[in-house]
């Protein structure tokens, strides 16, 4: 039994938490929105991979890195702790381009209002 990949997944996801901590941006900013989020996210994947599997489009990989540890029949925990990895990803991403956006549109009103401001001469 190897856990070199579930090592990875959550080396990573410490990695995307200090993230998260040093900017603010999910789970420092509104930890209940950031959980539903990523839980809801990791939910829905987990349903897909389910019915994935049950039609035979999916099937586990058998790979020396990993546990061997299913959470169901051909369903790795592994992939929980990606589908959490995704799903994180993708929500600090959002909210860092949303604030990108926020924090974009404030300096151009900044620049328009001191642009107003100044009479002629």
């Amino acid at each position: 039994m190897s856990f070199l990949y579930l090592g990875a997944l959550l080396l990573s996801l410490g990695g995307l938490a200090l993230l998260d901590r040093r900017f603010r941006l999910a789970f420092w900013f509104d930890p209940r929105r950031a959980a539903l989020t990523v839980g809801i996210g990791v939910v829905a994947f987990l349903l897909w991979d389910g019915i994935g599997l049950l039609l035979g489009i999916f099937a586990r990989g058998d790979s020396p890195h990993m546990t061997g540890l299913l959470l169901a029949p051909e369903l790795p925990v592994e992939e929980a702790f990606f589908l959490a990895l995704l799903c994180y990803t993708a929500l600090l991403a959002w909210r860092w381009f949303d604030q990108s956006a926020v924090q974009r549109e404030a300096g151009r009103r900044a620049l328009d209002g001191a642009a107003d401001d100044e009479e002629p001469r």
